[in-house]
């Protein structure tokens, strides 16, 4: 007899109506595949932090927001009035 089938028979299936299905599954996940769940956890992580490098690029030429200048900002600085004279476009 393989090894597995002996760890089978010390731990018997509990009975369907003392074990949930989503009980059952999470038991066989973090004990038998604890080590493969990790795995995918970090192959998700990794995955995740080079989608935002790759998204996050900084270019020339594209206007960023500026905090310190929004919080800067007086009532004077805020609205600029512009005269135009009749008939010209500004």
């Amino acid at each position: 007899l393989s090894p597995e089938i002996a760890s089978n028979i010390s731990m018997p299936i509990p009975p369907v109506a003392e074990r949930t299905n989503t009980a059952a599954l999470g038991d066989v996940l973090y004990t038998h595949y604890v080590y493969f769940f990790q795995i995918a956890g970090l192959v998700l992580l990794v995955a995740m932090i080079g989608a935002i490098v790759l998204t996050l690029r900084h270019k020339p030429n594209i206007k960023r927001q500026n905090i310190s200048q929004q919080v800067a900002r007086t009532p004077e600085t805020a609205v600029e009035v512009v005269k135009v004279k009749p008939g010209q476009g500004i």
